[in-house]
């Protein structure tokens, strides 16, 4: 008896661990839901409180750590994100994100030598864009100007609207003594800012347009934004478009930009979120599966995602994802409330094929969103009385 009774209570404290630690990791996950938010508006301060909130619930939680630091590196706190991203390379080992994030704070110390050697490695695949640019950038410092002209010039082919880049490749060629080359790399960066600023003007001048102006007219003045060659401009115009509500026209310089640069996060949600608002759902779910590939722990993608496949009746998959959705962000009610509707369609289903586990697992969740429902708690005691005489 006394045995018995030591086994029952080692499996109640495991189960009580056990659901301590999910339910750990789960308010974990939540935080870094409202971290990846606050990085999305640019509110780094809040975001890194977020993100030091899961970590001290669950000090291994997925990405929050190298979010954290991050976040800590954008607000120029870097003695701080130096420790994070050093932590980080000893638990990752050669994570190349992380040797990208080292070298630029060595640029930022005066470390030319340093961040040379923690760039050169990363270059046959490269973690960001602007690699090539920081490598470059690193040997000017360093004085070694035949490898910094180098990697400049690679920059200015993989990121040709970048003045900084053409700037810093004319300081190069100066120092060099090719004066030619270094007069018209300086004319091209000065025009390059100068498009800069004409586009903030026009981005600008369409806003005004769309809440003064009769669409005809705004658009043709927004239409001014409309390069086929520049996936940040039509971004930004369709953006404007759809903060404005005006969503039909928002299509298509987004679906030209998602051409230009297929690796965007922003132009895929964009695009997806245009669509969603049009209630294009089939259109909205390749984009916005694209966005949440980019960036697996954005709320408002998941969100978006499981909504879009709610509408779609493809009550599985929108299961998963508003499941997940709901973890990031707990207490966004309309998320909430999806996730309750698709688990009593699932439920609903599963009933029909007599599958008691599946039921009881729909509708057991449905019951933890929705506490105190008297009819899912009488449906769960027959589903348990039916399994059980079934047996």
């Amino acid at each position: 008896m006394r045995i018995a009774l030591s086994i029952f209570l080692f499996t109640l404290l495991g189960d009580i661990r056990t659901y301590a630690q999910s339910e750990k990791s789960a308010t974990a996950t939540a935080h870094i839901g409202r971290g990846y938010e606050l990085v999305q508006s640019d509110r780094y301060a809040e975001a890194a409180q977020e993100f030091r909130s899961a970590l001290a619930l669950d000090p291994v939680a997925p990405n929050a750590r190298y979010q954290l630091a991050i976040c800590l590196f954008a607000l120029a706190e870097h003695n701080e994100s130096r420790k994070e991203f050093e932590r980080l390379d000893r638990e990752t080992k050669d994570d190349p994100n992380v040797a990208y994030y080292l070298a630029r704070l060595d640029l930022l110390a005066g470390d030319s030598a340093n961040a040379v050697r923690r760039l050169g490695p990363l270059m046959p695949q490269p973690p960001f864009p602007d690699t090539a640019f920081y490598l470059g950038s690193a040997y000017l410092a360093n004085h070694d100007l035949e490898h910094a002209i180098q990697w400049l010039l690679r920059a200015a082919d993989s990121e040709p609207r970048d003045f900084r880049i053409h700037y810093k490749l004319a300081r190069a060629l100066q120092q060099a003594g090719r004066r030619q080359e270094s007069e018209r790399e300086y004319a091209l960066s000065t025009t390059m800012r100068e498009h800069y600023n004409e586009s903030a003007r026009q981005s600008v001048a369409c806003v005004q347009a769309l809440r003064t102006e009769l669409i005809a007219a705004a658009r043709e003045i927004c239409n001014r934004l409309f390069d086929p060659t520049d996936p940040d401009k039509l971004t930004t115009l369709g953006m404007i478009y759809g903060e404005n509500g005006k969503y039909e026209e928002a299509v298509k310089p987004l679906n030209r930009a998602a051409t230009l640069d297929p690796d965007s996060f922003e132009v895929y949600h964009n695009l997806g979120l245009t669509y969603f608002r049009l209630k294009r759902f089939a259109e909205a779910r390749d984009p916005l599966e694209k966005a949440v590939s980019l960036r697996p722990d954005f709320f408002g993608s998941n969100a978006l995602l499981g909504a879009t496949l709610y509408a779609l009746k493809d009550d599985r998959a929108a299961y998963n994802v508003l499941d997940f959705a709901h973890q990031l962000k707990p207490d966004d009610n309309d998320t909430t409330e999806l996730l309750f509707r698709v688990c009593v369609i699932l439920g609903n289903k599963t009933a029909e094929a007599a599958d008691y586990v599946a039921r009881l697992k729909f509708l057991g969740k449905a019951a933890d969103l929705h506490p105190g429902n008297p009819e899912l708690i009488r449906r769960i005691v027959e589903i348990k009385e039916l399994s059980m005489r079934k047996r």
